[in-house]
């Protein structure tokens, strides 16, 4: 008996480890969080395969998709143009908001960003820009 509960407690733990795969291996990350009435919005992103969760306001969605090459062409010539990586943060303490967290792991816009602390305001514009493409991808895997 002891020996089926070890075999049983192993499957378990391999099991979760595996269902939080998805959560780490990725190449572009997007994410928004917190709130009053907290709100969790996930897209990752691993070569062309994607996967969204959404968790708040009473819904959990999870859905696995395919994205384009000419959407992520498209996402990385936004990354580019709006200069990703020299998006300068503010230090200054925010609460109780939705933040957005980006992470490059891949290419010329390999870096890592947040609003939690806000944007310098130099670089709001380029932010909205970058968020907004992501939401056009989250918004197309909706309408499915």
């Amino acid at each position: 008996m002891k020996r089926i509960l070890e075999i049983l407690f192993a499957i378990i733990v391999l099991v979760s480890c595996n269902s939080q795969k998805v959560y780490s291996d990725f190449d572009i990350s997007y994410s928004k969080s917190g709130g009053l009435v907290p709100v969790y919005e996930n897209l990752l992103i691993k070569g062309n395969n994607a996967h969204y969760s959404f968790e708040g306001e009473g819904k959990k969605v999870k859905q696995n998709f395919k994205v384009s090459d000419e959407d992520l062409k498209k996402l990385n010539n936004i990354l580019s143009q709006n200069n990703f990586r020299r998006i300068q943060e503010d230090h200054k303490k925010i609460y109780d908001f939705i933040s957005t967290s980006i992470n490059i792991k891949k290419g010329p816009n390999e870096g890592s960003k947040t609003d939690a602390s806000a944007i310098m305001p130099n670089y709001k514009t380029n932010w909205t820009n970058i968020t907004n493409a992501f939401q056009e991808i989250i918004n197309n895997v909706k309408k499915q």
